[in-house]
């Protein structure tokens, strides 16, 4: 594996104003700001005693120990253990973030720069303009995160194993990247670094006719999806959802998609749910994981995997404890649908974090509780690791913050949370991927220095855009 990077994602990793492809950031609160300053100050001073670059260091896995300790300093103390060595010397920044099992990623993500001009990339051009205002204030240059980026960040920077391509929501006329395309790019990948290192979905949108679930079969032959993906806050009203978009439990849409899945396989429908609005036609009321729990209970030979686990970057304020089913918000939604559907820990109900641990790490009280609380809901074996790369340039910094995490102990005494232990976060990390997406237990991985991403990269372009 390389060195870890995240490119030019901004002056300080972790800390950069982001959002997600659904809905722009919120301004940094004052533990932010002073997180901030204190990265500034201390990163420079270390910088000019290695003699070292300054944006290299932010860059590499001391800047991201730096940066988690001034978070963890600015909130009070107890979230993120990095010993204060890790900050200066690269082998004990290792060591700080080292893991003993393979990286499983259920949510990575690229574009084809020949279907830019479609619907849905308007607002995936508006999300990387909040990304780097300075990289993209000139206008979005889609080459910049197309099948060639995508295998460079994802397996180039990072030490992931496996990573799972999905797409953005939009029929194939409108979409950034097809189901046809992101199949072509695990080909191409199979053929330069062994099989079983990418795994698809093929994306589904039940709610645009009939047609569409009768070609799931053909789909299913000929694509080999590890998943079915759908986003329910998509498409156009329909009698179960008047204001648009549909939900898994309707007799209308979701039963007859269910029936469908639960027919040609495989057995894992991936559903976005939370991070609502805006994209094209949404029904902010449809990204809610509400229909989850009903839909588990009717079908218990179905993985269900909620994509950002009902997660909402909330204006009003921060998640808390679990406050019950009345007036849920945020992941409490996801908790109370499986509370009110009698689903308890190790259901066929998983909760994915892509997007969802990049936007809480800076907020780490947060954190903790939406950990803690999908913990005791779910169970340690029912959480999965996303990182919605490449939108957030490499996952590394967003995998080294999840080893170093912890949900300090007064929390988990007063609400009783489990600890985040080492083992548990192999599980998340990998291991519980592995079982739902069935993935082998260790998958070959080329020796560093093999370079198969760069010789990969152009034909990962061209494949992708023939398949188009």
């Amino acid at each position: 594996m390389t060195t870890p990077a995240t490119g030019t994602a901004g002056a300080i990793p972790l800390l950069a104003a982001r959002s997600s492809d659904e809905y722009r950031p919120l301004p940094p609160g004052p533990a932010e700001r002073r997180a901030a300053a204190d990265v500034a100050a201390r990163a420079h001073e270390i910088a000019r005693r290695l003699r070292t670059d300054l944006a290299a260091h932010l860059h590499d896995r001391r800047g991201t120990a730096t940066t988690l300790r001034a978070i963890d300093a600015a909130h009070g103390g107890g979230y993120f253990d990095v010993p204060e060595a890790a900050e200066w010397d690269l082998e004990a920044a290792a060591e700080a973030f080292a893991g003993r099992h393979q990286v499983v990623d259920v949510q990575t993500h690229l574009v084809d720069p020949g279907r830019w001009g479609r619907r849905s990339a308007a607002a995936l051009a508006g999300f990387l303009s909040t990304v780097d205002a300075g990289r993209w204030g000139g206008g979005v240059d889609p080459h910049e995160i197309d099948a060639a980026r995508w295998a460079s960040l994802v397996f180039g920077t990072s030490e992931t194993a496996v990573a799972l391509l999905t797409s953005t929501p939009g029929s194939a006329e409108e979409n950034v990247l097809t189901n046809p395309q992101i199949d072509a790019a695990r080909q191409v990948v199979d053929r330069y670094a062994g099989t079983g290192r990418v795994l698809t979905h093929t994306i589904v949108h039940p709610n645009l006719g009939p047609d569409e679930i009768e070609r799931m079969p053909g789909w299913r032959s000929a694509l080999s999806p590890s998943g079915w993906k759908v986003y329910t806050l998509y498409g156009p009203p329909t009698a179960a959802s008047p204001t648009g978009g549909w939900f898994l439990d309707d007799d209308e849409v979701g039963f007859p998609f269910l029936e469908q899945v639960r027919s040609v396989g495989p057995r894992v429908v991936a559903a976005h749910k939370g991070l609502g609005g805006p994209v094209p036609e949404a029904s902010v009321a449809a990204a809610s994981p509400r229909d989850v729990g009903p839909a588990a209970r009717a079908f218990p030979d179905i993985d269900f995997v909620v994509y950002h686990s009902g997660y909402e970057r909330d204006p009003g304020g921060q998640e808390g404890p679990y406050a019950g089913p009345e007036g849920a918000r945020g992941v409490d939604r996801l908790v109370a649908t499986l509370e009110t559907s009698g689903l308890g820990p190790g259901a066929n109900v998983y909760a994915e974090l892509g997007s969802t641990w990049f936007l809480m790490l800076r907020r780490p009280a947060e954190a903790a509780h939406v950990l803690g609380k999908l913990l005791v809901a779910l169970g340690p074996r029912n959480i999965l690791w996303g990182t919605d790369s490449t939108w957030y340039g490499s996952p590394q910094p967003l995998i080294d913050a999840f080893r170093a995490f912890t949900i300090p102990e007064p929390l988990r005494e007063r609400f009783g949370y489990p600890a985040l232990t080492p083992e548990v976060k192999e599980m998340i990390l990998g291991d519980n991927a592995r079982r739902v997406y069935r993935v082998a237990d260790e998958v070959p991985v080329p020796a560093v220095g093999d370079g198969w991403v760069g010789r990969a990269a152009a034909e990962l372009v061209r494949s992708v855009s023939a398949a188009g």
